[in-house]
């Protein structure tokens, strides 16, 4: 039978809970047993999709086409695993369910509430994961803070749910912050008590007991929360902050939170294969060298929109025994050449990754006109190929007034064009390219070396595509087309392989990224870029 752990937040929003859940998830895994992850984002939006990046951060995208919270991500790079649809899970989405339902008629005329209709949708969404991956563990994180209004049903449907799953067969984490106070010297424990005095409001008594903290927890403040929050003792567990997330496993697993779990709900425990997780960690921590990568972007003052790349560049860093220094460039900054340049004089590498819309792009374009001119690393991601696209026909072929029709209708050489599906699309959310496509790569490029085979699988999220029309004579003036859609129409990877690293891709490879197995177009940068290093 699956087990279940539910993982909540108190005192603040933004503390980890993501990351408690994918180390947890990295725990279990690294001990035989099969996990699945699932967020509950309270929030109406039926999905992230539609939101602005300075809003929620990146909208991370499955296989199957789920644009999601960026957690997933977390998830899956800890967990190595590959997620869905099912995973993510939204008010908006139980909402607009229930009201179907309610339209067809299916409630047969009675009143629609929040209990039980509500939080019946919530449980099973919940249910519906368990019966599709049969996970021996089934970790779901809340959003959002206890005491939100917007939660609450998430709240009541979990009462509810393990009340029914019966005792021994689930299991709630608490995650708070101990704020510490200069002026006197000490970590405070009171606002994690009333965190679990409000969720034991609720219904829910919390089992474990996680604590952000700056410093160690004295012995007589864990005992305080043990004893206010009916825990035993080693159920307070203390997670400092760290230099990287992916000491958080480790950092858990020296205070047998998972043993602590499988006691609860009667898991004969195992011993976890964390080998390879602590060669990684050695790694992390005694850098050989430091490789300086600029990210060129619109939404630059929030690393989080940007977070997969951030950690993609990172994972290729460790590849190379490197630690990466990210550079972040506003493109808005470098409309002149000059300021580019200026820009980019100190980095041995540049990203262009994904967005959307007319801002910044004029700076891009001079981003990636340096990086081909000067034999700069370069990898360009989804809008980050499209750029380079541009850039090549305007400034190599000759089409002076090349741009894309996102940019511009009248554009005089739309190089990059609304894909023939999206045409008649009125709605924008769900409705891109999405999920998992096969790619072709060309016999002997540079991205087909990388990869060590021709055929592969990457994830899109895009509308508008490299033009046809003007396919040949691009690549007549030298741009290769190296990977192509299986029927020859998409083109998904371009590249100039007489520089050292020039390759841009219409896919998003930074999804597939993992601590241990770096992307091979985020490997083949950073090696290219460590040998500038000196």
């Amino acid at each position: 039978m699956t087990k279940y752990i539910f993982i909540t937040g108190g005192v603040v929003s933004s503390l980890g809970k993501g990351i408690i859940a994918a180390s947890l998830g990295k725990l279990l895994r690294a001990r035989g047993f099969s996990v699945i992850n699932q967020k509950f984002d309270p929030y109406i939006n039926v999905d992230p999709g539609t939101m602005s990046p300075f809003q929620h951060g990146e909208v991370f995208v499955t296989d199957d086409g789920a644009e999601t919270d960026l957690d997933l991500g977390h998830y899956e790079r800890f967990t190595d695993t590959s997620l869905g649809k099912l995973n993510n899970v939204t008010s908006g989405s139980v909402y607009q369910r229930v009201i179907d339902k309610e339209r067809r008629g299916d409630y047969l005329g009675g009143t629609v509430q929040v209990i039980p209709h509500i939080t019946n949708e919530i449980k099973s969404r919940i249910v519906g994961a368990t019966k599709q991956f049969k996970p021996d563990f089934q970790l779901i994180e809340i959003g959002g803070t206890i005491g939100d209004i917007e939660s609450l049903p998430f709240i009541e449907a979990i009462r509810q749910f393990k009340a029914e799953v019966g005792i021994g067969n689930a299991v709630s984490v608490h995650c708070t912050l101990l704020p510490y106070l200069p002026t006197s010297g000490e970590l405070k424990t009171k606002p994690s008590q009333h965190s679990v005095s409000v969720l034991r409001s609720y219904g829910i008594q919390p089992e474990i007991l996680v604590c952000r903290t700056t410093r160690a927890i004295p012995k007589t403040e864990r005992e305080k929360l043990a004893l206010f929050c009916s825990l035993p003792k080693d159920a307070v567990i203390e997670c400092r902050d760290m230099k990287s997330i992916y000491e958080v496993p480790l950092a858990l697993e020296e205070q047998n939170m998972a043993d602590v779990i499988f006691k609860i709900l009667g898991v004969k425990s195992k011993a976890p294969d964390l080998k390879g997780w602590i060669k990684l960690i050695e790694k992390i921590k005694n850098p050989k060298k430091t490789i300086r990568v600029a990210i060129a972007g619109k939404y630059t003052k929030l690393s989080d929109a940007y977070i997969s790349v951030v950690e993609s560049l990172k994972h290729a860093g460790y590849a190379n025994d490197a630690a990466i220094d990210i550079k972040w460039i506003n493109s808005e900054e470098c409309l002149d050449e000059k300021r580019a340049k200026e820009m980019l004089k100190d980095v041995q590498a540049v990203v262009v990754p994904g967005g959307f819309g007319i801002r910044g792009i004029e700076g891009k374009l001079n981003v990636i006109k340096y990086a081909r001119e000067n034999n700069l690393p370069f990898l360009g991601l989804c809008l980050g190929m499209q750029c380079a696209v541009i850039e090549y026909a305007r400034n190599v072929v000759g089409l002076k007034g090349a741009n894309s029709a996102e940019f511009d209708e009248n554009a005089q050489y739309p190089v990059i064009d609304l894909m023939l599906e999206q045409k008649n699309v009125q709605a924008y959310g769900g409705t891109m390219r999405l999920g998992a496509y096969d790619c072709i790569l060309k016999k002997g490029s540079v991205a087909a070396r990388a990869y060590g085979k021709e055929k592969i699988s990457e994830r899109h999220r895009h509308r508008y595509e490299v033009n046809n029309e003007y396919l040949k004579q691009i690549a007549d003036a030298g741009l290769v087309f190296s990977g192509m859609s299986p029927d020859g129409m998409l083109a998904e990877v371009v590249e100039l392989p007489k520089l050292d690293w020039f390759v841009a891709s219409q896919f998003h490879p930074e999804f597939k990224s993992r601590p241990d197995k770096p992307h091979p177009l985020f490997k083949g940068l950073i090696d290219a870029a460590a040998k500038r290093v000196k």
